[in-house]
């Protein structure tokens, strides 16, 4: 039998270090299971290893993750470095990799921080050598200070796109161009929303220090840009679009792309978990109470951006009130003590989110780079078009489990990560319907892909476990 533990955590961003620290606060035995070799998640990447110039470079909200990481290693739970979760099941059992042998262990709770991923972006020539998305050259520049060896070109939308163009501004490094997709009416939508949004002022400043910061460093800005293309035989070599009334060509072997983040959503959606089609941030999420608690799976939680975008403080309130409701579920504190432990965390993250109903407007992706043209790749792994997709709705296909029959769209390495939401989305547009009744993926396991020789390896003890931050 596998070897049990009170909760089993996994991801260690800004909510599953809250949720292990808390849990094990009182008095759970926790184990933080997450595939990198110290603690911080993507938001907060080798944190506990940046030097103080790299500190000062990526910002105060960066910096942040260094103390709630310091916490966690102080908390006592059990961290497994670079192990990649394969398989959760509803009875708690874990089933992950680590130095090419599966293992398998029982949580009596579990509390998933898979975090977020960056939305698709399938425009025509996105799959280019030279193409990324702004969140990959973030991981870059956070883990190595890497920077490109020429300027490049950052297309898209959403807060994100402008973070990374602030920091490679005070790393130095020149940008040749922002290209904006947000237009006008984007600004006229999300106006209603403002008063609300000020509520959550500090939010509103820093994005409006960030894009004064870019402007004073003579960024070329392109606002309304439409009909982005990346254009090259075997690479990237330039990028085409519309604004301001006509069609520009900006000649560039980089392409960084980003038109927002969604909930990583592989584990609920391989537990049946129930999920909700969201409509203002056009993606979808698992179905939870405001604890985390998984509607309909007993001892399953989640926290942070995996239940639906917040950003990093929310992400680690939601995992301080995971952490809590597990205490609550065993008994180790009582419904009132919790309920009063709860109240504060429960105002902060509303508090918080309070701006969200603004970004998600202001920053809501256009139908065209989402739904794109029949040309277009969808399924990168597959090689599957958006055209492929809608000829198979012509002849039956109501559902994106069903293009895995017809052309094996999203059977691939990625288990349909960077196409699911474009495959549902191309089906719904092309039936007419919502992408609530078209639906998503029936994800199986191995959520990350396992070798059979890794599979027969499998043990059910523990491997040496360090207790907190790696040295």
């Amino acid at each position: 039998m596998s070897e049990s533990v009170d909760v089993i955590v996994i991801g260690a961003g800004p909510a599953g270090m809250a949720a292990a620290a808390t849990a094990a606060r009182h008095g759970a035995s926790v184990v933080l299971l997450d595939e990198q070799s110290a603690p911080g998640g993507q938001i907060w990447r080798g944190i506990m290893q940046a030097p103080a110039a790299r500190l000062d470079r990526l910002g105060t909200d960066y910096a942040a993750g260094k103390p709630q990481a310091q916490l966690f290693a102080a908390s006592g739970a059990r961290h497994i470095t670079r192990a990649a979760v394969w398989q959760v099941n509803r009875d708690g059992i874990v089933n992950y990799l680590e130095n090419g042998v599966s293992h398998s262990i029982r949580g009596k709770h579990v509390v998933l921080c898979s975090g977020a991923m960056e939305r698709p972006f399938p425009i025509p020539g996105w799959t280019l050598p030279g193409v990324m998305t702004a969140g990959a050259a973030q991981i870059m520049l956070k883990s190595a200070d890497a920077v490109p060896q020429q300027p490049a070109v950052l297309a898209g939308c959403g807060p994100l796109l402008y973070l990374l163009a602030w920091q490679y501004v005070r790393a130095g490094q020149k940008i040749q161009a922002i290209v904006d997709t947000t237009t006008n009416d984007d600004y006229r939508r999300a106006l209603p929303h403002l008063p609300a949004a000020l509520a959550a002022w500090p939010y509103l400043k820093k994005g409006l220090g960030l894009i004064n910061t870019i402007k004073r460093a003579g960024v070329p800005f392109y606002k309304g840009a439409s009909d982005l293309a990346v254009v090259g035989d075997q690479a990237a070599q330039a990028l085409t679009f519309r604004a301001g009334g006509r069609t520009h060509r900006l000649e560039t072997n980089l392409v960084l792309l980003h038109q927002g983040v969604v909930p990583n959503t592989q584990f609920t959606w391989s537990l049946r978990a129930a999920h909700t089609w969201d409509t203002a941030q056009l993606c979808w999420r698992p179905d939870a109470d405001r604890y985390g608690r998984l509607s309909g799976i007993e001892r399953v939680l989640i926290a942070g951006d995996g239940r639906g975008i917040g950003g990093a403080t929310v992400a680690g309130l939601q995992g301080e009130l995971a952490g809590l409701a597990v205490a609550m579920d065993m008994g180790i504190v009582t419904p009132q003590e919790g309920a009063r432990l709860a109240a504060p965390l429960l105002a902060a993250v509303d508090k918080n989110l309070r701006i969200r109903p603004f970004l998600d407007a202001l920053y809501r992706p256009k139908d065209a780079n989402r739904m794109p043209a029949d040309d277009v790749l969808v399924c990168r792994c597959e090689e599957v078009t958006a055209g492929a997709i809608r000829s198979y709705v012509d002849i039956g296909c109501a559902g994106p489990n069903q293009t895995k029959s017809f052309g094996r769209c999203g059977m691939g390495p990625c288990q349909g990560r960077l196409c699911g939401l474009t495959v549902t989305e191309v089906i719904a547009q092309a039936r007419g319907v919502s992408p609530a009744e078209v639906g998503y993926y029936r994800i199986r396991p191995p959520i990350k892909p396992i070798t059979l020789a890794e599979l027969a390896a499998t043990r059910e003890d523990f491997p040496t476990a360090t207790p907190g931050v790696q040295p």
